[in-house]
Formats: C-alpha cells, structure tokens, sequence
C-alpha cells in the first residue's frame, strides 16, 4: 500500500510539511508520498477541491487562508474542530472527509513532552498572549487538556472574551491588557506568546517586557523564524525555562500522520534536524 498525501494553502511552496512528513513515512516503514498543492486566492476553490476528491487523496493538510474555507466540503468533523472552527487536518476514508483540528493537540504535546511536570498538575496558571486563530487553537487544546487557569492578554478584549466563551466547567479565565500582564506575571507558571511579533525580519521586537517572571517559570513562543526571539531571549535571561515554537509544527504534524496512518512514531531526534534546517533559511 501507498498513502498519498497533500498540503494545500497559499503560499506554501517553501513549507517544511513534505520534509516532515517524508521523515514521518520513512520511520513507519511506510510508501507513499506528501506534495505540495498550492490553491491560489484567484483560482476558483470549489473546483480544486472536487479535483482532490477525485484523486482520492488518503488525507491532506490545510493551512492559511483555507482552515475555515475547507469545513463546508468535508462531511464530519471532529471535536477540536469543530470548537475551534478551523481543520488544518483531513482524512478521506472510505469517500468520506472527516476534517481534524491538530494544531491544539500539537501545541500541549509538544509543550508537555519538554516539560512532563505540567501534565501532572492541571492546576498551572497560564497566561496566553494574544487572539488571534493561533491563540485560539492553544486555549482551546489546554482547556480540553485540562488545564483550569488559562488568562489572555491582548492590546483589545473583544477577541479575546470570544475566545474565553469556548472554555469548559473547570477552566476560569481573565482577560487582562498586555500592561496588566507585565505588572503581574509572578503570577503566571506558563506564558505562551502567540502573535507575529519578533518575526523575520523584525526580530528585535517584542510584544512585551519580562522583568517580573515568576522564578521556574515557562516561556513558550510560536514564532519559529528566528528560533529563539527576542521574547524568548528575554525570558532566558530572566532565568525561566523556554520552549520553541517549531515543535508545535513539528508535533501537530505527527498528530496529523497518527490519524491518516493509524501509527504511532517516535520523532527521536527530529526537532534537532528541524531547527538545524530552519536556523539555515
């Protein structure tokens, strides 16, 4: 047997995900084959889509600007997605397209692997920084993890109480402006930055001032380019403990492979190779 798998989005022609993916299938002992399928904003999408039905594609990737796009052609969709409303994951199994949200599952897989003392108290007191699709995705995937303190702060409230709306029974959640969170991250066991900012090639900035972390604290930034922000430098400097953001691509990738392949694989060494190649870009 041979999978064949696809990513669509635009642009996309320098994405990691065949390289993943290619890694993914040759540790699986799997054939098959990842391509990239780039659905310009002119084309007409509904068209391109029924092309991919007709292929019969095992499964495909979705990302910017088609996560929402994509859910009026699929024929389920699972739990994460249909919270978050974005898929950024397809399978095709017997002609039906079940649309996966990966990107929340990633982000606390990846997060929890580093540290595994986070998995053990869900009683951690988060804080997320910004709200926007990413910021979304993450509070959704610690809400449904478990996680009971998860605050956000953001420049306007507007997004970020929509966001809020999402949580469970157990999760207690306060908006606060990003000067509110400078003043008060002694509070914060986990801070997770999810904007732009300090992204190629601005890189020097960031969205706030770490002065006041809290002594053992987390800083986890999913900008990827450069590896190590500005942010997450100042947070290192500050003493706290640093998490990457390209292992939250690398981890919603494994996810997205587990559901089209139905294995389970070890990524080993494979951050390490991913940060190598994204440190030469």
């Amino acid at each position: 047997m041979s999978f064949t798998f696809q990513l669509i989005g635009y642009p996309i022609k320098h994405s990691l995900s065949p390289w993943i993916h290619e890694q993914f299938l040759r540790k699986a002992n799997l054939k098959g084959t990842y391509t990239i399928n780039e659905i310009e904003l002119h084309d007409s999408f509904e068209e391109r889509i029924q092309q991919m039905r007709n292929e019969n594609l095992d499964g495909f990737n979705v990302t910017v600007p088609y996560k929402e796009k994509i859910i009026p052609f699929l024929d389920d969709l699972d739990a994460y997605a249909k919270k978050i409303g974005a898929v950024n994951t397809v399978l095709n199994k017997d002609g039906r397209w079940t649309g996966f949200n990966t990107d929340a599952t990633g982000y606390v897989r990846s997060l929890e692997t580093k540290y595994p003392n986070l998995a053990k108290d869900r009683t951690k007191h988060i804080l997320i920084i910004g709200s926007g699709g990413a910021a979304r995705g993450i509070y959704c995937g610690l809400d449904m993890a478990g996680y009971q303190h998860i605050d956000i702060a953001n420049r306007t409230t507007e997004k970020a109480k929509e966001i809020a709306s999402l949580a469970g029974k157990a999760t207690k959640t306060d908006i606060i402006s990003l000067q509110e969170a400078e003043l008060h991250l002694t509070k914060y066991d986990v801070v997770i930055q999810t904007t732009s900012v300090g992204m190629k090639p601005n890189t020097e900035e960031s969205v706030m001032r770490l002065r006041t972390l809290k002594p053992g604290a987390i800083v986890s930034d999913i900008v990827y380019q450069p590896i190590k922000t500005a942010f997450l430098k100042q947070a290192e400097g500050a003493g706290a403990s640093i998490h990457f953001g390209h292992t939250m691509l690398l981890y919603q990738a494994l996810y997205a492979f587990e559901i089209w392949a139905g294995q389970q694989i070890s990524i080993n060494n494979m951050d390490e190779e991913l940060q190598q190649i994204l440190e030469g870009r």
